[in-house]
């Protein structure tokens, strides 16, 4: 087990400021064993539901009764299965005193739990929980975390065909159990197809027209299931930063896999070996270094962004943190250099440090404000 302490400090944070909190994430990304580490380290009452256990369901069924006498910390996983509960929690989280603090755990974003943020605003925290990052793993085990991919099973797996078998396992339950629920009523084999395709997609622009000619369907349709498969957590789509530079600017969004190790099962590969020789695997390292990237400055979806220009400058990454503008720009090589687009961005961007993430060893200033920096020795960058 890896203890995931700057999430578990993030949590506290968001206790002891909001009423609830809530943890949302993929499925068996390790919400649940977050929250068992959280209860490990508090001094007062912890209550557990997991509400797709039948017990715990028929123990909630009339949630106020169940809940308006506990005290301390309740927790309460997979809470979309029972929405009725935000309208209890409203009541509760209004109390004076405060007798109990709650946490939520859910498998689908805030937007998709729409319940939650009609009942509950200004009254609850979120955390949105990823897979292992390289902090957590350490940078030792780098290529295996590319590799596999940060879902604590197929990383933790004790051989890479245990962690092919977990992952395979994860998009056919996906498929056939989890997209059902979130409003996507197609058969498993298509949206397998249409997952797949976005997998070839992975870090190029979405078209959603050319992606519903091939499925026979409005690209509306298809801007709908990516959507879902995105506040869902399995997909990240990055929009573009544009604004009035004088440039014709691309306005398309690009898409990622947001798991590496899903995005190489859907590709149909499931080892080191396979993955180098495989015509997306500069695709699948620039998502994953982006992830990293991200993860390490702990920016919010609504902070990140990419930037390209009809005339072919473009930036990979663009991070913008109140006045602050990060740029990264992600190259699998171990000596990179410098380019003319770089500069446009530098430049049209107003950036105040642009970082080129490498897969080699050496860190080193490139010119004023820009400096080469390895992926392996990122978290102790900033």
């Amino acid at each position: 087990m890896i203890d995931r302490k700057s999430h578990i400090a993030t949590i506290k944070s968001l206790l002891s400021t909001n009423p609830v909190a809530g943890i949302v994430g993929a499925r068996q990304v390790g919400k649940t064993t977050l929250a068992k580490q959280l209860a490990k380290t508090r001094d007062d009452p912890v209550h557990f539901f997991d509400l797709e256990d039948p017990r715990d369901e028929a123990r909630i069924a009339d949630p106020m009764l169940a809940l308006e006498s506990l005290e301390g910390l309740v927790v309460i996983d997979e809470i979309q299965q029972a929405p009725d509960v935000f309208r209890v929690l409203r009541v509760l989280a209004d109390r004076t005193p405060l007798r109990a603090r709650f946490l939520v755990l859910g498998s689908a974003s805030p937007d998709l739990l729409k319940q939650s943020s009609e009942t509950l605003a200004g009254r609850i925290g979120y955390l949105e929980l990823r897979g292992f990052n390289m902090d957590e793993v350490g940078a030792h085990a780098v290529d295996t975390l590319w590799v596999r991919g940060g879902f604590p099973r197929s990383f933790l797996a004790d051989t890479e065909q245990e962690s092919a078998r977990w992952r395979r396992d994860f998009i056919r339950a996906f498929l056939e159990r989890d997209l059902p629920f979130l409003g996507v009523n197609l058969p498993s084999t298509t949206m397998r197809r249409f997952w797949t395709m976005l997998a070839h997609y992975h870090g190029q622009l979405w078209n959603s027209s050319e992606i519903g000619r091939s499925f026979g369907v409005a690209d509306t349709t298809v801007r709908r299931y990516l959507d879902i498969l995105s506040a869902a957590f399995v997909v990240r789509v990055l929009p573009p930063w544009y604004e009035n530079l004088g440039k014709r600017q691309v306005k398309a969004p690009k898409v990622y896999i947001a798991d590496s190790g899903l995005a190489h099962a859907l590709l149909g590969v499931w080892n080191m070996e396979q993955v180098l020789s495989h015509p997306k695997m500069g695709a699948t390292w620039e998502g994953f270094a982006l992830e990293t990237v991200i993860a390490r400055l702990g920016a919010e979806p609504e902070e990140c962004f990419f930037w390209r220009t009809h005339t072919g400058a473009e930036l990979d990454l663009l991070i913008v943190q109140g006045n602050r503008r990060l740029g990264f720009e992600f190259k699998r090589t171990s000596a990179p250099r410098l380019t003319r687009s770089m500069r446009n961005a530098m430049q049209a961007l107003k950036l105040d440090e642009l970082v080129v993430v490498h897969a080699g060893s050496d860190a080193f200033a490139m010119e004023k404000r820009v400096r080469a920096v390895p992926l392996r020795d990122l978290w102790g960058t900033f």
